[in-house]
C-alpha cells in the first residue's frame, strides 16, 4: 500500500513523469502514436484513485493466484472474442510485482483467504501519474460491458520507472484504467503541469 505523499513530493513525482514522457517520446516517437484530447484528463497529470470497498466471494484459488466475484455489475459481453464470467484475478504472493503495483486490493490479503471466504475489493487512496491516454476506435474488447472508448495509463507515483517495457505493449507499461468501469472508481486531478 502507498503511503500519503506530501505536496513537493506529488510536484517532484509530475516533474519527473514530463521527463520520462518526453524522453520516451523522444526515443519512441512514431507515426501510429495517437494524440488524444481528453477534456479531464492529461498525460502528466497526478490523480488520486480510489474506489470504494465492496464485498465479494473467493470461488478459486491456484498456487499463484484467487480469484473473486467481481462485486459490481456484471454485464457480460456476448458478442466478445473473450470468454469473461465474473471472476477476478488477484496474485497470491504479496511481495510479486503484480500486487505491489496493482491499483485494487483485497482485505484480507489473498494469502489468507481460503475458498468460500469473503473479502473486501477496493482500491486504497493511491496517488499516479497519467502516462499515456489511450482512445479505442472502436471500443475495446475486453469481455464485459461496456466496451471502453478511453483507457487511462498510469503508474503509482513512488513507482514510476519504466514508462514502457523492453516489448513496447503499451498497456502493460502501466496500469490501465478504462474510464467506462462499472467498478466506482473515483479519480481527481490532484497537480496538472501544464
Amino acid at each position: 500500500m502507498q503511503k500519503k505523499p506530501t505536496a513537493y513530493e506529488i510536484e517532484a513525482a509530475a516533474k519527473r513523469v514530463q521527463e520520462l514522457i518526453r524522453k520516451y517520446r523522444a526515443e519512441k516517437l512514431d507515426e501510429d502514436e495517437r494524440k488524444v484530447i481528453n477534456e479531464d484528463y492529461q498525460v502528466g497529470d497526478i490523480l488520486r484513485i480510489a474506489c470504494t470497498p465492496a464485498t465479494a466471494q473467493v470461488v478459486d484459488i491456484s498456487p499463484h493466484y484467487m480469484w473473486v466475484d467481481w462485486p459490481w455489475e456484471k454485464k457480460i459481453d456476448s458478442d466478445s472474442k473473450y470468454g469473461w464470467i465474473g471472476l477476478e484475478a488477484f496474485p497470491i504472493d504479496p511481495d510479486s510485482d503484480e500486487w505491489l503495483e496493482g491499483l485494487f486490493y483485497t482485505y484480507p490479503a489473498p494469502h489468507h483467504l481460503t475458498v468460500g471466504d469473503t473479502c473486501l475489493v477496493s482500491i486504497p487512496e493511491t496517488f499516479v501519474a497519467v502516462i499515456n491516454i489511450i482512445y479505442h476506435d472502436p471500443p475495446l474488447d475486453i469481455g464485459r460491458l461496456p466496451r471502453p472508448h478511453t483507457t487511462l495509463v498510469v503508474r503509482r507515483i513512488d513507482n514510476l520507472e519504466p514508462i514502457i517495457r523492453d516489448d513496447d505493449v503499451e498497456e502493460d507499461s502501466g496500469i490501465p484504467i478504462e474510464l467506462d468501469s462499472a467498478a466506482p472508481i473515483s479519480l481527481e486531478v490532484v497537480f496538472r503541469a501544464n
